[in-house]
């Protein structure tokens, strides 16, 4: 039951993670067009260790760069 507690609050975090994304898109339109290369590096980059995460079992790493990602891939759109 730990296991599944600990996958759901992970989950409602990444969840948080898109609207936190969506807001700070709003409160700092004039940043991303001056730094739009770089949330793009980082939202690449944060995906990529977010899948060596999963592929090496550790959800500690899974879920903070999925995180990162999600909230950085927000201000790309």
């Amino acid at each position: 039951m730990e296991e599944v507690t600990k996958y759901i609050l992970a989950i409602l975090v990444l969840i948080v993670g898109y609207f936190l994304g969506i807001y700070l898109k709003k409160l700092t339109a004039d940043e991303q067009v001056i730094g739009r290369k770089y949330f793009r590096i980082i939202a690449i980059v944060s995906a990529t260790l977010s899948l060596s995460g999963l592929m090496a079992g550790k959800d500690w790493m899974l879920f903070t760069f999925a995180f990162i990602a999600i909230v950085t891939s927000r201000s790309l759109k």
